[in-house]
């Protein structure tokens, strides 16, 4: 027990150092930028953002970083819910002992895995945003929301005016990051022993059954942690969807930075929010584990 106890006390010395390491580092850091490269701060520009006082309604009303950071919200929560769908059924076809099954599969996994996001993006703006939407009827359909429909619209997705725009990021992220996930489902299926695919067939359980009852419980237990990574990875590639001008908090920095000229603080704040949902999911995933 004795020993027991000097190992403990002695990584708790070593995370006190460490920690002492880390703050002193990091003040150094800030003293060398404010005084060796004699940047001045100015953080009372960055409220400004995040909330202003709406003289019509008579309260404070989110500003364009908050609003930005919203739409990120909802970008990544779309994006996961269709990746992870996507995943799942590309998984579970990488899985298959038929070749017909694995072959649509792995097509799927290397062509996206190959194909750079910025690509992919460009792809789906000009293609689905302004071509197929558009010979569809859907954007015309959008616009023309009003009252209550089109604040739930907002609300729930995008505003009409940016819903195709919103959709063609949704839809790269989400497929882009459905490859990585089919990676994974696969592996967790593929991790199961082939006892509990017998014993399962031996009490006369379908495929179907197997998968859901059986084999897909516990594959989540297995692949629950790299999943989280992906979610999160799924959060970050959300920023470059700013680049077709949806408005979410890469493009609304951007937006701030030019109008400020604090790109320190700015940058500064947004890689704070972006830390802040990221950190949420993991503490959520940890939760569940």
């Amino acid at each position: 027990m004795t020993g027991v106890y000097l190992i403990k006390k002695s990584n708790r010395l070593l995370d006190t150092v460490v920690t002492a390491a880390l703050l002193f580092f990091l003040g150094y850091i800030t003293y060398r930028l404010s005084v060796g490269l004699h940047y001045h701060w100015d953080w009372s520009v960055i409220p400004n953002y995040l909330l202003r006082w709406d003289e019509e309604k008579g309260h404070w009303v989110s500003n364009i970083l908050l609003d930005g950071f919203l739409t990120t919200i909802r970008l990544s929560i779309w994006a996961i819910l269709i990746a992870t769908m996507i995943g799942l059924v590309m998984g579970i076809l990488r899985s298959r002992k038929r070749l017909f099954f694995r072959l649509i599969g792995r097509s799927y996994v290397e062509l996206i895995r190959n194909i750079p996001p910025l690509v992919l993006i460009f792809i789906f703006y000009f293609f689905i945003a302004d071509q197929l939407m558009l010979l569809l009827g859907v954007d015309e359909f959008i616009r023309s929301r009003t009252g209550i429909s089109a604040r739930l619209l907002s609300l729930a997705v995008a505003p009409p005016e940016l819903f195709t725009s919103f959709i063609a990021g949704v839809l790269t992220v989400a497929l882009f990051q459905g490859a990585y996930i089919a990676e994974i489902v696969r592996g967790g299926i593929q991790s199961i022993d082939n006892e509990q695919w017998e014993a399962s067939a031996a009490l006369g359980l379908t495929w179907l059954q197997q998968m859901r009852f059986i084999v897909l419980p516990q594959a989540l237990r297995r692949i629950l942690p790299p999943l989280t990574n992906e979610f999160i990875n799924t959060i970050k590639y959300s920023s470059i969807v700013s680049i077709i001008s949806i408005q979410e908090l890469t493009f609304q920095g951007m937006q701030v930075m030019a109008s400020t000229q604090r790109s320190n603080e700015v940058w500064l704040t947004i890689s704070l929010m972006y830390f802040l949902l990221c950190f949420t999911v993991s503490l959520f995933a940890r939760r569940l584990e």
